[in-house]
Order: C-alpha cells, then structure tokens, then sequence
C-alpha cells in the first residue's frame, strides 16, 4: 500500500512532478525573490576565422572562402590588416603609427569587406580590425605550435594547438 493513504487525498502528478493540493486556510504566503540564473553558454563556443586581408587578389580570395565557411560553420570572420612597423626605435613601438594612417587602413579593408560580402551574399558575419605586426606576429606563431597566453582582467589562457588527427585513408563511397 501507498504511504499516501487514500488515492482521492494523495497529490496529482503530471510527468514526473508531483503538484500540491490547492492551500486552504488562512496561510499567508512567505515573500519569494526570484532566482537570478547566469545565461546559459552554449558548450561550444562558435568558431572565429582570422583572414588577413592586404588588398591582393589573393587575400580577397582568401576573405571569399572565409565568409562562405563562416555561414557554414555558423562563425565569425574577423578581416584583418596588418599595419607594419614604421622603422626606428622598437621602443617607441606603436604610437609612431598616426592615426590618420589607421583610419585610412581601416577604410581601405571595410571596403574590401563589402566587396567580398557582395560577391558572397553573406551577411552579418564580418568584423574588421586593424592590427599591428607584433600582435599577427604572435597568433600566427600560436598557429605554428608556439604558445599562447591570453592575460586579462579576468585570468589568464593558454592556447595550444589542437591534437592532430590521425591521418586515415578516404575510402570512395559504396566501397
């Protein structure tokens, strides 16, 4: 026998839950504040393409198929120029590049951005920076196995390549 007693007394359950007879009597209801829940992050953060783009026929070829594989892989392509070093004293590092310089680099690769986005019919998937050789410098290094880290206000990360796949014969289908 149930622990519930009577079935027509015992509380109803809908998949699994169990519903609460309705109140009855004077019982006044405690104050409840809501329960603030972070968002939910997907498990996987979308993917990131990094084209550098230098105005060549090449690096627009090279954007195209960023842009197509970014609405594929539901990702975002980040079209990059890089600006580079004016010469001189390492030292005085970027505040030798005027500004002026930057808004017109900036210019010249938004441009080539809406040309490639013309050409692809991709939308909302862009963005641009314009970068200075030291940083490309770095995550094209990230890209030949060196290390990365990624220091922040909130913490630090490492960034290593991804284990290589075992290379595996393709076999023809149906076979």
């Amino acid at each position: 026998m149930s622990d519930l007693g009577d079935p027509e007394q015992a509380p109803e359950t809908h998949a699994g839950s169990v519903i609460p007879p309705a109140r009855t009597g004077e019982e006044p209801l405690a104050d409840v504040a809501p329960l603030r829940l972070p968002p939910l992050l997907p498990r996987r953060q979308s993917p990131w393409l990094i084209v550098e783009v230098d105005g060549s026929a090449t690096g627009h070829g090279a954007l195209v198929w960023a842009l197509r594989e970014a609405a594929r892989r539901e990702a975002t392509v980040v079209a990059v120029h890089v600006l580079d070093d004016p010469g001189g004293d390492p030292l005085e590092g970027s505040s030798r590049i005027h500004l002026r310089t930057r808004m017109a680099a900036h210019d010249r690769l938004d441009a080539q951005v809406l040309r490639a986005i013309a050409e692809t019919g991709v939308h909302g998937r862009s963005r641009t920076a314009v970068l200075e050789r030291p940083v490309f410098d770095a995550l094209t290094a990230a890209t030949h196995g060196a290390d990365l880290v990624v220091v922040g206000a909130r913490g630090k990360t490492l960034l290593r390549q991804a284990v290589p796949r075992p290379l595996t014969r393709r076999l023809a289908r149906g076979a």
